[in-house]
């Protein structure tokens, strides 16, 4: 699976802690996601999507 994070990120962070194996901060201080989902971390990565308060990630399986 791949989890991608579009424009208009607001930088809140919500991602990055839910899961960190596969979102983090870029030098601009956004969110990106760094690397594939695996399998033990689907789930949180959908949490992660699923909070974004500003519904920016996607995720494709």
């Amino acid at each position: 699976m791949k989890a991608r994070v579009n424009e208009g990120c607001i930088s809140c962070g919500a991602c990055v802690a839910v899961c960190p194996e596969v979102f983090r901060f870029d030098d601009d201080g956004i969110a990106e996601a760094y690397a594939d989902v695996a399998p033990e971390c689907e789930s949180t990565a959908k949490d992660a999507r699923d909070g974004c308060p500003v519904s920016v990630i996607d995720i494709e399986e």
